[in-house]
C-alpha cells in the first residue's frame, strides 16, 4: 500500500473516532496508532523483541 492510502485511512479512523467517541476517544485512537506506526517501523527496520528485553534486563542493574 502506498503512504497516500495509509494516511487516508488512518485520517478516516481518526475522524469516525472523533465523531462517534469524542475528543477523549480521537485522542486514544491517535496515540495508538502512533504507537503502532513507531513499532513497525523499528520491526521493518530489523529490530527484535529479544532487544526490548534486553533493554528492559539493563535497566535492572
Amino acid at each position: 500500500m502506498s503512504a497516500p492510502f495509509v494516511g487516508m485511512i488512518a485520517g478516516m479512523a481518526l475522524a469516525f473516532a472523533g465523531y462517534f467517541g469524542g475528543f477523549g476517544a480521537f485522542l486514544l485512537v491517535a496515540a495508538l496508532g502512533g504507537a503502532g506506526w513507531a513499532a513497525g517501523g523499528w520491526v521493518g527496520g530489523g529490530g527484535r523483541a529479544q532487544d526490548v528485553r534486553e533493554m528492559f534486563e539493563r535497566s535492572r542493574r
